[in-house]
C-alpha cells in the first residue's frame, strides 16, 4: 500500500493553499509534513482523506486514483488535533464505534477492542468516559479509534499539540512504536520540528503551499537544500550571516567579507569556486558547530556576548559583532559572562553557503 500525490493543487478563490506538490509515501513509511502555520500541511492531509476536493492533480492510494471517492470509500483513518471523542460513551464504546458501520459481529468487535486496548495500554480505563481521562489517555483513545479499523493508511493532524512537554515525549515514542508494528503508510502533520525529527522516516518541509525539501530527518538537518529549510530546522536556529565572497581556490578555501569590515577565511564546499568574486552569499552554521578562540584568527569573527542562557548540560550564548546576531552552544562548564569579548571560530567544512536565490551551494555527490 502506498500514497502518491501528483501535482496536487488546492485553491480557495485567488489563494493557492497547495501548489502542485508531488509526494510519495511508501508501504510502512512514516512521513511528516512539517512547516509553519498556513503553509498547506493540513489542507494536503484533508485532500488525501477526501475532506477537501483537489482543484487539480491526483491522489493515488494503492495505485488507484481516488479523487472522486468519498472519505468513507477511501478506507483511511484520520486522527485530528482535537480528539472528537463521544463524551457519553465509555472508552471501549468509543473504540468500537467505527466498527459498527462495518457490520462486524459482537465477538469480533470485542476482540479488536481488546487488541487495541492492549497495544495502547488502555485496558484499565475501558469503562471510563472521556471526562474521566487525562490528556494523554484521551490521545491514546483517539489513536486507538484510528487504528482499530485496519485502514489502508493513517493520517494524523497535529496529534500531540494539546499535550504538555512530558506527555509529548511519552506519546512520541508510543505512537512511533505502534506505527512500526502496523506497517501502513502514515502521514503526520506537525509544526513541531522535534516531533518530525524523532517520529518520521522522512520529512517533507513545506512553505507557502510548496514542498521545499523531502529527505530523512538527518539529511534535512545536516544538508538543508535552501535558506528556508536551514533556518526552519534546528533549535537553536542556524546562524545565517550575509557576506560577500572575496575569492576562493578550487579546494573550497574561501575569503568572505562582512558588513563592518570583518572577514573570514574558511574551508567550505569546493562548489564555492563556481561563484565570482563579489558574489553575495549567506553563510549558515549551526550554533553547536561554532567554537571559541582566545585570540583572533583568520577563521573567526570578534563578537560580544549579549546574553547567556543556561540549558542544563549546555549553555547558549547570544552574541553580536555590531552588525550580525550569532548564537553559540557550548559545554555548561565553560565560563561565559554578558559583555565578554570573544572570538568565534568557524571550523573547516561546517559552514553552508547559500546563493542569492537562497539555494545551497553543494558539490554533486
Amino acid at each position: 500500500m502506498t500514497i502518491k500525490l501528483n501535482k496536487l493543487t488546492k485553491r480557495f478563490g485567488s489563494l493557492t493553499a497547495v501548489d502542485a506538490i508531488d509526494l510519495d509515501v511508501g508501504d510502512g513509511e512514516v512521513l511528516c509534513l512539517l512547516g509553519p502555520s498556513g503553509c498547506g500541511k493540513t489542507t494536503t492531509l484533508r485532500m488525501v482523506a477526501g475532506l477537501e476536493a483537489a482543484t487539480e492533480g491526483d491522489v493515488m492510494l494503492g495505485g488507484k486514483r481516488v479523487n472522486e471517492l468519498a472519505p468513507r470509500q477511501r478506507n483511511v483513518a484520520m486522527s485530528f488535533q482535537f480528539y472528537a471523542l463521544y463524551p457519553s460513551l465509555s472508552v471501549a464504546d468509543n473504540l468500537a464505534y467505527p466498527l459498527h458501520a462495518e457490520k462486524l459481529s459482537g465477538a469480533e468487535i470485542e476482540k479488536r477492542v481488546a487488541q487495541v486496548a492492549k497495544t495502547l495500554q488502555l485496558e484499565s480505563i475501558l469503562k471510563r468516559t472521556p471526562s474521566q481521562l487525562a490528556e494523554g489517555e484521551k490521545q491514546r483513545v483517539a489513536v486507538g479509534r484510528s487504528i482499530i479499523r485496519d485502514p489502508q493508511c493513517f493520517l494524523f493532524d497535529e496529534p500531540l499539540s494539546r499535550l504538555d512537554v512530558q506527555l509529548r515525549e511519552e506519546m512520541r515514542g508510543e505512537i512511533k512504536e505502534v506505527l512500526q508494528d502496523l506497517s501502513r503508510p502514515t502521514v503526520i502533520v506537525t509544526h513541531d520540528q522535534l516531533e518530525a525529527l524523532t517520529m518520521a522516516d522522512r520529512i517533507a518541509v513545506m512553505r507557502d503551499g510548496r514542498i521545499e525539501q523531502v529527505d530523512t530527518p538527518h539529511n534535512v538537518f545536516q544538508t538543508p537544500s535552501n535558506l528556508f529549510v536551514a533556518g526552519f530546522i534546528g533549535t537553536p536556529q542556524m546562524n545565517l550571516i550575509p557576506a560577500t565572497l572575496k575569492g576562493s581556490n578550487g579546494d573550497g578555501l574561501a575569503d568572505f567579507a562582512f558588513e563592518g569590515e570583518q572577514s573570514l577565511k574558511i574551508k567550505v564546499d569546493p562548489a564555492v569556486s563556481k561563484l565570482s568574486p563579489g558574489a553575495k552569499v549567506t553563510l549558515g552554521i549551526r550554533p553547536r558547530n561554532l567554537e571559541m578562540s582566545v585570540e583572533p584568527t583568520e577563521d573567526s569573527l570578534s563578537t560580544k556576548i549579549d546574553m547567556v542562557e543556561p540549558m542544563g548540560a549546555e549553555t547558549l550564548a547570544h552574541m553580536h559583532d555590531g552588525y550580525h546576531d550569532l548564537r553559540l552552544v557550548t559545554d555548561w562548564r565553560v565560563p561565559l559572562s554578558e559583555g565578554d569579548l570573544m572570538h568565534t571560530r568557524f571550523p573547516p567544512d561546517t559552514t553552508h553557503i547559500f546563493t542569492e536565490d537562497e539555494q545551497v551551494l553543494r558539490s554533486a555527490p
